[in-house]
């Protein structure tokens, strides 16, 4: 048995959801917070049989697509001036981060 966690976007959780529901997989959803764009996320934790973890990692993969966005950085010009510029940055959002974890035990009550 493996735990798969796989970190994705919000705007991509819900569709992520139906399509574990439709495929018969169990998934328990956790909100969490990216650390570079501090970006909502969802992180889910998927209990399954190791012959079926390249089938999940194919789901997550349909239901989480890597975008570009705009975000906007403020940035100074030069040092002796107090003003602030807004400059738009593209970067990419969006796709997933899996681990596939190795299950010692599990036990459900």
């Amino acid at each position: 048995m493996k735990m798969i966690m796989a970190i994705i976007q919000d705007k991509d959780a819900n569709r992520l959801s139906n399509i574990l529901i439709d495929n018969n997989v169990r998934a328990t959803k956790l909100s969490s917070t990216g650390g570079f764009l501090k970006s909502g996320n969802a992180t889910f934790i998927i209990g399954v049989e190791d012959h079926r973890v390249e089938e999940v990692i194919e789901l997550i993969k349909v239901a989480s697509k890597a975008r570009t966005e705009y975000i906007t950085s403020p940035l100074t010009m030069d040092m002796s001036v107090d003003a602030q510029f807004a400059y738009p940055i593209e970067v990419e959002v969006g796709g997933a981060t899996i681990f596939v974890l190795p299950v010692e035990g599990f036990y459900h009550f």
